[in-house]
């Protein structure tokens, strides 16, 4: 196909096609272009859903923090790579501006706000930041500082964006409070009236992280705490544009008071500096950097630095113990388990009494810790207390003999499997709902008959259950038997369960005709003999 073919060929942005429900109005061949924006995104299942749908010729992704911190590779879902820049090469090459840097103590301790995956609770986070110290040393740190110059703060929360705003106004500065919650139309007079000088300070929560840029930005407040890196480098972004007499981007970074758990990301973590001089540079060319060293050496401000109360020999060591770094190639608890033909219970056990010791152990919050081990860690206790390690290899195997070895204090395990194996698709993905509704008509069915339905206290015993009560019992229950030993597993985004493809590849028609029938002769066991004697 020539090249103007090519060109003349539909186009579309996954930017502007944010639903995946009605992928069935297109062909997979409809498109000759797929442009992925934000691509970092792209290893969620919404947009693997979309890519793998799609058959195009080119697909485009466009990113500039290719970091995700779950350590996927997103370059693998993309054909054609032309090019990969982060800010840090941009800066080098002259495309982006050089960043300094100005880090701002704060007696704020954040070492019990509690974490989900990656993020703080907002709760939490909140009711550590609101207070009238911290909020007291942002606005200080701006009249002292950079005062009247371009400045967006990013804020934890809307109420703490509104409250850093309402304290500059209070001091004189024209500033405003922005926020994904706000109407569309006050929100673009805002950003307007920013970009006019009509306002110089933007305080911003959850809404210029991406898809904003403004080159005239000269100052950053990074006063919203975070775990991701992906959102630090994304809201770093937003002031790195050039603009005409705009030398570097300032950056005030808060450090709280953390754990090594739950240390928040900044500028000298992100890009691995252990030392920190007041207003240096953080991120420039080489020629940049030795101009300033010389200038300190000497005991001499850099000129840029003349009007900032900033001591040249003001020097500070940062630990940049960084426990995702430190763990890098090592199995968690929950991997453990997912490795070995062993429930979790026993795992845990093992640990509590001293049997199974982690190569490292990340205290989270007063009681709890994460640990992790390394994988010869994991063969060694194996090989001691007589474990299988579950390979690619011998997963379909194991997993048939979990089936015949089926244990059962509730009849879920068999309705699970016998409902996977009715709805599953070629790649062995059944979505929720279906589960949801073989459960329902399986036990309805055993009521209407006038048959035992279940023990006393199950859920099918009781009238007016619902659907999401009937997917919260599956999921505790049968699910994470199979769930731990990696033969299912759930995708949330889209609401699917699937097999474990090494299982799926393997199983023949014959295993899986026998799987119902040993399905059924179970049921046939626990209703006959088991629940009737209970």
């Amino acid at each position: 196909m020539s090249l103007s073919r090519k060109i003349k060929m539909p186009m579309w942005s996954a930017a502007a096609f944010r639903a995946t429900k009605n992928l069935d109005e297109f062909k997979p061949d409809d498109f000759g272009y797929v442009i992925i924006d934000e691509c970092h995104h792209g290893t969620a299942d919404s947009y693997r859903k979309i890519l793998s749908y799609f058959k195009p010729e080119f697909t485009l992704g466009l990113t500039a923090t290719p970091d995700r911190a779950d350590g996927e590779n997103i370059l693998a879902d993309f054909k054609n790579v032309a090019h990969k820049l982060d800010l840090k090469a941009a800066v080098e090459l002259g495309e982006l501006v050089p960043i300094r840097c100005i880090r701002v103590k704060t007696n704020v301790d954040l070492s019990t706000v509690r974490i989900n995956g990656i993020k703080y609770y907002s709760q939490d986070l909140e009711s550590k930041l609101f207070v009238p110290e911290r909020n007291k040393i942002l606005v200080e740190a701006y009249l002292n500082y950079v005062k009247n110059k371009k400045t967006v703060v990013f804020c934890a929360s809307v109420r703490h964006a509104n409250e850093i705003a309402t304290l500059l106004k209070q001091n004189g500065v024209r500033s405003e409070a922005v926020s994904g919650s706000m109407k569309s139309a006050d929100r673009s007079r805002i950003l307007e009236q920013y970009e006019n000088g009509e306002i110089n300070v933007l305080c911003a929560c959850d809404l210029l992280n991406e898809g904003w840029d403004s080159p005239k930005t000269e100052v950053l407040f990074m006063a919203r705490p975070t775990l991701s890196k992906t959102l630090y480098l994304q809201q770093l972004g937003r002031g790195m544009r050039k603009s005409e007499g705009k030398e570097y981007l300032m950056v005030f970074d808060f450090i709280d008071n953390a754990n090594m758990f739950n240390q928040p990301y900044s500028l000298h973590r992100i890009f691995n500096l252990k030392e920190y001089r007041a207003g240096e540079y953080v991120v420039a060319s080489q020629k940049q950097f030795e101009l300033d060293r010389d200038l300190i050496a000497k005991g001499e401000k850099p000129s840029v630095l003349l009007d900032f109360p900033v001591d040249v020999a003001d020097y500070e060591l940062i630990d940049l113990f960084n426990w995702q770094a430190e763990v890098k190639g090592m199995i968690s608890q929950l991997e453990f388990v997912r490795m070995v033909d062993v429930q979790t219970e026993t795992i845990e056990r093992y640990i509590r009494e001293g049997k199974i010791a982690p190569d490292l152990e990340v205290p989270f919050g007063d009681r709890r810790s994460f640990k992790y081990f390394k994988e010869a860690t994991v063969e060694k206790y194996a090989k001691q207390y007589g474990w299988d390690i579950i390979t690619p290899a011998n997963m379909k195997d194991k997993f048939m003999a979990m089936v015949k070895t089926m244990d059962m204090s509730f009849s879920y395990k068999p309705v699970l499997l016998k409902a996977m194996l009715k709805h599953m698709d070629e790649n062995g993905r059944v979505l929720v709902k279906d589960i949801v509704t073989y459960f329902i008509d399986f036990y309805e069915a055993r009521k209407a008959k006038g048959l035992v339905v279940e023990k006393k206290q199950s859920l099918f015993c009781k009238d007016g259950y619902s659907e999401k009560d009937v997917g919260g019992l599956i999921f505790r229950n049968p699910f994470k038997r199979f769930e731990d030993m990696r033969f299912m597993s759930r995708c949330r985004d889209i609401e699917y369960v699937e097999f474990n493809r090494h299982i799926l590849k393997w199983l023949s028609k014959g295993e899986i005709d026998w799987i119902v029938t040993h399905c059924d002769d179970k049921l046939k066991e626990y209703y006959g003999i088991r629940l009737l004697n209970a």
